[in-house]
């Protein structure tokens, strides 16, 4: 009985020290839900716009029973810009795969795009993408950690951001996007 206490105990002190190592080796960002994802400095645009925007996405808790429901935001700073070139920067500080979408505003407002039995929206208005890991443009996804990036010329008129991985706009992974 002791000697296998011993062992049980061995395991997780290697399991403890691997865990520890690999965070030290990569670097850790504390997203806004308290859950930590692993950074990736070095994937960043090589050319930007003049406007740039950062955007953020995030998702919190994990929907099981007794557990939060599953919290999706998608945070662009500043939420506003001028005509022209815009590069958005988009980082996946999430624990799930992500992209972002820009489209023009729907008549009915932010958040009213019918969502169909797949859980995507009509992705045919889109004026861009950005959902390569450590890229630009479309891809299979952002990565947990990871960064994509856009750059769009844009006109004055409102515009909606969003996630469409399947349900993720239906709960809410979207944000208005004004050009002045």
């Amino acid at each position: 009985m002791a000697s296998r206490l011993r062992s049980h105990g061995a395991l997780v002190l290697v399991v403890v020290l691997l865990a520890a190592a690999s965070m030290a080796l990569v670097g850790v960002v504390v997203n806004g839900f308290g859950r930590s994802t692993t950074a990736v400095a070095s994937c960043e645009p090589s050319h930007t716009a003049s406007q740039v925007v950062q955007v953020g996405l995030y998702d919190g808790g994990n929907g099981m029973m007794g557990a939060a429901p599953m919290m999706l935001r998608l945070i662009p700073s500043p939420s506003s810009g001028s005509a022209g070139q815009v590069t958005f920067v988009v980082t996946n500080y999430g624990a799930l795969n992500h992209e972002f979408l820009v489209l023009p505003m729907p008549a009915d407002g932010i958040g009213t795009r019918p969502v169909g039995s797949d859980g995507k929206i009509d992705e045919s208005q889109s004026l861009g993408e950005a959902s390569t890991s450590c890229g630009a443009g479309p891809g299979n996804g952002i990565a947990t950690g990871s960064r994509s990036w856009v750059t769009l010329t844009l006109r004055p008129g409102n515009y909606e951001l969003l996630c469409d991985v399947p349900w993720h706009y239906a709960d809410g992974m979207y944000a208005a996007f004004t050009v002045t």
